[in-house]
């Protein structure tokens, strides 16, 4: 089970991590669209479009159907929810971290106050 939600979490941010793939899921939030769309929208060849797609689909980000001679792309039914949760985890330490830290900077800033009022 780890195993494959590793996996999983590894495509979808492997898949986010570019531009273009964000770009296009964001169109798609918008409206379906098909795939010679996107690379008109994108100003991309299709070949280069079906290609960031393809990593989309793979990822469960976008789903495609075919419509006769038309390939229709739109959000994919997984949605983020784990991606957004393993996320949630490390901002909730990162955000401990930091009130720690801010604790720390508040203790030395009174007592370098306190000291320059000592002397």
């Amino acid at each position: 089970m780890v195993q494959f939600v590793d996996a999983r979490l590894d495509a979808s941010f492997a898949a986010l991590s570019d531009a273009t793939r964000r770009g296009v899921l964001e169109q798609l939030r918008r409206a379906d669209a098909s795939i010679s769309d996107l690379a008109d929208t994108f100003r991309m060849t299709l070949t280069g479009m079906k290609k960031h797609v393809a990593v989309l689909e793979r990822a469960g980000l976008v789903a495609t159907e075919k419509v006769g001679r038309v390939r229709r792309c739109r959000l994919g039914a997984r949605g983020l929810a784990e991606e957004a949760a393993w996320i949630e985890r490390y901002r909730q330490v990162w955000d401990a971290r930091f009130a720690a830290l801010d604790t720390v900077v508040e203790d030395m800033i009174r007592r370098e106050t306190d000291n320059e009022r000592g002397s």
